[in-house]
């Protein structure tokens, strides 16, 4: 306790500095519901998120430099504008998966805009309020480092340097803009993809019938977000992710087509066409016969309903191996609570210095009780369900969100946001909430939707807590107020989450309305839209409750999964993953991810000192954070087009592939280049 005492922040408690403003107040906002809308767009397009406490960071210091503001305005400012990725981790993990169910269909109603809404306010509020329970006990953990609060903590300390570095963020936002827009106006194909036939026929041995031997090729996507993404997770993720891809495409998808193809017939493609323009509003018959008949409509299918649930199940495999690894972890995280729940509850009532002071008691646990009540009426009223499964999902909301939040603190206090096991955390409490209700007799739509209802709350829960907790963390450091921070966060939680629906809303519509321009099913699910942890949550649920899950395909995956973790490969999640997402992103990825390793070769043959390469890595961050952010706003910016189905100028009827070629060089070269030219002299400061 005595090391405790000694620790001094950079702002002294006896500072009157200004800190909860409005212009702080304000930059936060918009941070959080730009960088939530980049994130959910990345999220359900490629199944990852990007951290926002860096690329917030710089953002508020960056403008509030220009208006004189203080060290605690930046720190709140970074915090308020953090959340928004959380919030929409929260969201795309789940809310896509009552369409992709058939439940919300169509998507966009005023029920759904308001149940999902409610959601997400009430998992981000009560996430806040656990924390502020358990904040003082965590940040003073001198066993929990919290890696990332540090070094976003060393951002606000070397303002000077970090201000001067928000122009490659910014700049990379302009270029990952106007490269969606080119794309937009047809300068170059930002997606091309060939059936293959390796022969026209192909004789099966031992039998009368032959098939069709063939492979779907595809380029890297043209994506600034894709290459942005594969650069920040490194060349080793960016290649196992891509691994998947190749699995997938090179050997599972044209093996099982070569044998589904010879039964193939004018019988089964009159019944398919009839199927998919039941599907699609308007689509003629005639028209979906045609689609149906290519043979790259056709092995895409293959993709879609055999090898997606074999992926799935070994994305579950790699969720059970990741909460396996970190057991003892998730175990010491459910101990501490119980035993810090008591001590804070007392500490609320002892009066304390300005940075010691969070939310009081009283606040904390009416809200947190109104969060269960909320649960219990959304299950009762909204989902159709009985009152005991609407007392059952509010005492599971307020049970395991509080272990939920106590051990995503914990877990961040050890490896950071970034690499925190969200999915697993939801699948978790999905699984044990769809055992019980199962156990209660629920079944049908009502069971399903209070599933996915609880799971949404929960993982909204853990994400938010997770940022909250490390947020705190570079205010204890830095000298900022707890009960601002709380306070300023519930106000951005409210913000972002009245816009996240739309965001989720004009990403599914727009992908439907392409879908039928260029003849693939749109919406989430789909082979651009691919929401991989939602299609997870969505086939289990409705599996679980509805006795409708693909046992035979997601054993299949179970088994690979388990084959994988026997070879000891890195992460056999993310070649799931890999494996659920189209070629063109994953190849995409890869492409960031060997820029990224020949930055890496560079920065070895030149041996670049550890401030050197601190100063490379942060500007490649920024760089690719911002590629990922100024496609995603640029692509949201478009979306109400493509929804009214509006033709843009086109600079080339028939794209020329080498353009986009070049596009990707051109990322490859600023992604290279000023990093490294920025690595100055040795003897600088980091």
């Amino acid at each position: 306790m005595s090391d405790e005492k000694k620790f001094v922040p950079f702002v002294p408690p006896d500072s009157n500095m200004l800190e909860f403003t409005f212009r702080a107040l304000f930059i936060g906002l918009v941070m959080s519901i730009i960088l939530g809308a980049a994130n959910a767009y990345l999220g359900l397009r490629a199944g990852m998120t990007i951290a926002a406490t860096y690329p917030a960071a710089v953002i508020g210091m960056a403008i509030l430099k220009m208006m004189k503001g203080t060290m605690l305005e930046e720190n709140f400012a970074r915090t308020v504008g953090s959340v928004g990725e959380a919030l929409a981790a929260g969201a795309i993990f789940t809310l896509p998966a009552f369409f992709i169910t058939g439940i919300w269909r169509p998507f966009l109603t005023t029920g759904h805009y308001l149940t999902s809404t409610v959601i997400l306010i009430t998992g981000g509020i009560v996430a806040i309020l656990f924390v502020a329970l358990l904040r003082r006990m965590m940040v003073e953990d001198k066993e929990l480092q919290f890696p990332e609060s540090v070094a976003a903590a060393q951002i606000h300390k070397a303002g000077r340097t970090a201000t001067k570095n928000s122009k490659y963020l910014f700049g990379a936002m302009g270029i990952g803009s106007i490269i969606q827009i080119l794309s937009q106006f047809k300068l170059f194909l930002s997606s091309w993809e060939k059936f293959f036939h390796w022969f026209k026929a192909i004789k099966i041995p031992g039998t009368p019938i032959q098939g069709k031997g063939g492979m779907l090729l595809s380029q890297p996507g043209i994506s600034p977000a894709y290459v942005g993404v594969g650069y920040i997770i490194g060349p080793k993720y960016a290649s196992l992710n891509f691994s998947g891809g190749v699995l997938a495409w090179g050997l599972l998808t044209p093996i099982i087509y070569y044998f589904i193809s010879p039964y193939i017939n004018a019988d089964f493609i009159s019944a398919w066409a009839q199927l998919l323009a039941q599907r699609e509003t308007g689509l003629a018959i005639e028209t979906a016969v045609e689609r149906v008949s290519e043979p790259g409509f056709q092995i895409n299918q293959v993709w879609q309903y055999v090898v997606r649930p074999i992926a799935i199940g070994g994305m579950l495999m790699g969720v059970l191996a990741t909460l396996f690894k970190m057991r003892k972890s998730l175990i010491a995280g459910l101990g501490r609570s119980f035993r810090d729940v008591k001590k804070a509850a007392a500490g609320q009532a002892v009066d304390i210095s300005r940075t010691e002071k969070d939310l009081k008691f009283p606040i904390i646990l009416g809200g947190i009780l109104a969060g269960g009540a909320v649960a219990f009426l959304i299950t009762k009223f909204v989902f159709n369900t009985g009152i005991l499964p609407a007392l059952v999902a509010a005492l599971i909301l307020i049970i395991l969100g509080f272990f939920f939040s106590a051990v995503s603190g914990y877990l961040v206090g050890i490896i950071g946001s970034s690499n925190n096991p969200l999915s697993g955390l939801t699948l978790t409490a999905l699984v044990v909430t769809a055992m019980i209700l199962v156990l209660i007799g629920v079944t049908g739509d009502p069971g399903v939707s209070t599933v996915l209802g609880v799971a949404a709350f929960l993982c909204v829960t853990a994400a938010v807590a997770g940022e909250m907790f490390q947020d705190l963390k570079v205010g204890h450091i830095l000298g900022g107020t707890p009960w601002k921070m709380q306070a300023g966060n519930i106000i951005s939680v409210v913000i972002s989450a009245l816009v996240m629906f739309i965001v989720l809303n004009m990403l599914n519509q727009a992908d439907i309305a392409q879908g039928q321009m260029e003849g693939y099913i749109g919406g989430f699910g789909s082979k651009t839209l691919a929401a991989p942890q939602a299609g997870l949550m969505a086939i289990l649920s409705d599996g679980i409750v509805s006795g409708n899950m693909s046992w035979a395909m997601i054993v299949v995956g179970l088994f690979m999964g388990a084959a994988f973790i026997m070879m000891q490969v890195k992460s056999p999640m993310l070649v799931a993953v890999g494996m659920y997402l189209p070629l063109e992103t994953t190849f995409a990825i890869f492409i960031g991810g060997l820029i990224k390793g020949v930055v890496d070769i560079v920065c070895e043959k030149r041996k670049y000192t550890k401030p050197q390469l601190a100063r490379i890595e942060n500007i490649g961050v920024l760089i690719a954070s911002g590629l990922v952010a100024g496609e995603a706003i640029t692509n949201l910016a478009f979306a109400p087009f493509k929804i009214a189905k509006v033709e843009f100028f086109k600079i080339f009827e028939d794209p020329p592939l080498i353009i986009g070629f070049a596009v990707l060089a051109f990322i490859a070269f600023i992604l290279i280049q000023f990093p490294l030219k920025n690595a100055g002299k040795p003897e600088e400061d980091s």
